[in-house]
């Protein structure tokens, strides 16, 4: 950590004083983020004593049971965000339309697309959970937002970042100038910066992380990877795995460790399971700026044009090397049809 402390807020002043031209507006995004984030920590870390774990005995519009926690984190984020001025509309993994702004408070110039709580299946189980965010500047004009707004590719990301809720809450962001992160100090409720300038390690530690479990459902190529991975052909191997299954937690590890993260698509999922807007996209952004790429095996995801909310999409992540790697392997395959 540095010499002196820096807080989030202070570091946001000081990176929004380099832009003359800045109107404050994102800066008041990420400050009431960093305020959702602290009441879902404190939830969070009190979840074993209160009546909040557990399911909440309806679905998502994915027909995933919602969680309790799932669906106070997605209050809280809304709550959060809603009166701030600086948003026209919002869109949460959690819901299946748009979530306009209440007419009684002002509209912005921004977009808000949110995971409240990503891999909420291991709440129970006390594993590293987080909340992923995206913002983009809005392209429509009038009052409220439009789908349009949220449409838009990962490149036209002005931010994006995570939550990550484990032994320490950590806060990882980037506006397109490098990757930062911060840790909640809770006795002074305050992020302090403590990654100041975020890179995947060159060369990165030999890690892939994937779901095995999968593997009877992967396409050949898919299999082959992962076979060159653990040195089965006999050229590769010296790869380790390392999967939690909770995707903050594995990407938070790989980008400070390197190696790679992947999410392929196979027989069940053959468009992928994971969500472009609110999880590759954001975290696609923050591995380029922290010098890596992020593809679905072919093209890289801050270059896919979505066409709805909920798309889904194939995910490869971290040290270019390793995902250049995948490209190769999966080259003459269609990346979202398993084999």
């Amino acid at each position: 950590m540095d010499r002196y402390v820096i807080t989030l807020g202070r570091f946001i002043i000081e990176s929004e004083r380099e832009h003359p031209g800045a109107t404050g507006a994102l800066s008041n995004i990420l400050y009431d983020l960093t305020l959702a984030a602290k009441m879902i920590h404190r939830e969070v870390s009190k979840a074993g004593l209160v009546d909040i774990l557990g399911m909440a005995g309806k679905e998502n519009v994915h027909g995933e049971e919602v969680r309790k926690l799932d669906e106070y984190a997605h209050d809280v984020v809304f709550n959060a965000m809603d009166h701030n001025g600086q948003l026209c509309v919002m869109a949460s993994e959690e819901e299946e339309g748009l979530i306009q702004i209440p007419g009684q408070f002002p509209t912005g110039d921004y977009v808000l697309l949110f995971d409240p709580l990503d891999g909420s299946s291991n709440i129970d189980a006390n594993i590293s959970i987080g909340t992923i965010f995206s913002i983009h500047r809005r392209i429509s004009e009038g009052r409220d937002g439009t789908l349009e707004d949220c449409l838009q590719a990962g490149f036209k990301q002005v931010a994006a970042g995570y939550v990550m809720y484990g032994s320490s809450t950590v806060l990882v962001y980037s506006t397109g100038q490098g990757v930062a992160g911060f840790t909640l100090d809770p006795s002074i409720g305050e992020f302090l910066l403590s990654h100041r300038d975020i890179k995947l390690p060159q060369p990165g530690k030999k890690i892939y992380s994937c779901n095995e479990g999968n593997y009877a459902r992967w396409s050949q190529g898919q299999k082959d990877l992962v076979g060159y991975f653990r040195g089965d052909d006999g050229n590769g191997g010296g790869f380790s795995h390392r999967y939690v299954g909770s995707l903050v937690a594995d990407f938070h590890r790989t980008l400070l460790y390197g190696g790679m993260f992947m999410y392929p698509a196979d027989s069940k999922s053959p468009k992928g399971k994971l969500r472009l807007l609110y999880e590759a996209a954001p975290l696609a952004m923050l591995c380029e700026q922290a010098g890596g790429r992020a593809t679905d095996g072919v093209r890289d995801i801050s270059s896919i044009e979505p066409e709805e909310l909920h798309e889904r999409t194939p995910l490869y992540m971290g040290n270019r090397e390793w995902v250049d790697l995948a490209g190769e392997y999966l080259a003459g395959e269609e990346a979202s049809v398993a084999g």
